[in-house]
């Protein structure tokens, strides 16, 4: 019997590792080209780096400042991260645990914010701004997206499966306080959902394009994607390298956040198929 397991396990290998190679190499021309000159781009790819890379960071740098736009990014992608983990959790907990008036109301209330596109309420989101003086600033970008819906349906689920009701007698009964329970207790154990939906979150945060675009006017305060269309409807959309170099740099963040998270998104897939 496992004799005959042995190659289909090699098969399954090979495939999983050719798949891999499949994957990684649109980012390995991203990289390689970001080292070549437009001439050598448009003749043809090749595995071997380049000898421009300096040329085309001192080309990109020479219209934008990249790299206060990665800060912008950053500063706006790690809060709503933060932010939307920390509270949507709080509001997962208080949906699982708790029983109060109007509760399943509320939750298919949130579960209807779901279908709705954001961009329907652009127009109306820009004048609730303009009147609270609130434009040019990141508040808009990242303290509405605290409250997200989906986060906090998926963080809910996850914790109806995980979260034992004996656990929070328990430390009621010891004289632990609510808060101190969700911090203690249940936080720790939605960690895995938590964690893979700061992924999509941080990854939708830092992508976000449109939202910026119209909120933010001081090209000092421009995200990275918005500095980045920037870029393509500028000179620097000739050299081809130069822009290659840019995606480079925005892509270099996600890459960083699904190297360090991959692993509780395998824990919260996996948690879900063990309810007892």
């Amino acid at each position: 019997m496992q004799n005959k397991r042995r190659p289909t396990k090699t098969i399954i290998y090979l495939l999983l590792i050719l798949l891999a190679i499949i994957s990684s190499v649109p980012f390995y021309m991203m990289i390689i080209n970001a080292t070549r000159d437009t001439k050598d781009i448009i003749t043809g790819f090749t595995f071997v780096p380049g000898s421009s890379l300096i040329d085309n960071y001192n080309t990109m740098m020479g219209y934008v400042n990249i790299w206060n736009g990665f800060k912008n990014s950053l500063i706006v992608a790690v809060s709503v991260t933060v932010l939307s983990g920390y509270f949507s959790a709080l509001t997962a907990f208080g949906f699982a645990v708790y029983n109060f008036k109007g509760k399943n109301q509320l939750f298919l209330f949130m579960l209807l914010m779901m279908m709705v596109p954001g961009q329907l309420g652009l127009i109306g989101f820009y004048e609730l701004n303009k009147t609270l003086g609130l434009l040019d600033t990141f508040i808009p970008l990242i303290v509405p997206t605290i409250a997200s819906p989906f986060v906090v349906f998926f963080v809910r689920q996850y914790l109806a499966t995980t979260l034992h009701s004996s656990l929070l007698e328990a430390a009621r009964m010891d004289g632990a306080s609510e808060m101190k329970i969700f911090h203690t207790i249940a936080f720790p154990i939605m960690m895995p959902a938590v964690a893979t939906m700061s992924i999509f979150t941080f990854i939708g945060s830092w992508n976000n394009y449109i939202l910026p675009l119209v909120i933010l006017f001081s090209p000092e305060k421009y995200t990275l994607p918005v500095l980045m269309g920037f870029l393509k409807g500028s000179q620097v959309a000739q050299n081809l390298g130069s822009m290659y170099l840019g995606i480079a740099i925005s892509v270099v963040p996600i890459m960083i956040a699904f190297l360090f998270f991959s692993k509780y998104i395998i824990t919260s897939i996996g948690a879900g198929s063990v309810k007892g």
